[in-house]
């Protein structure tokens, strides 16, 4: 499960049984839990996130795209 970004208290992650599915990152914050589909950005499951601080985390993950994208291939090939 490797973390490959943290911003504030948000952890983007990865989960090693993702492979096989498109680009995509988890965020957690305490027990809260989100997917994001990265090719286009889109929250495809959340659990626990209000919808603005939803909102807050799509633009740090529309912020960070690249460096997320460049870390899903380099961690599952491309």
């Amino acid at each position: 499960m490797p973390t490959v970004l943290r911003d504030g208290p948000y952890v983007f992650l990865f989960f090693s049984s993702d492979r096989g599915e498109p680009p995509h990152v988890h965020v957690k914050r305490d027990r809260h839990v989100a997917k994001f589909w990265l090719l286009p950005v889109e929250a495809c499951n959340n659990h626990g996130f209000a919808n603005h601080e939803l909102h807050n985390v799509e633009r740090i993950v529309l912020t960070n795209l690249a460096t997320l994208l460049e870390a899903w291939y380099d961690y599952f090939g491309a």
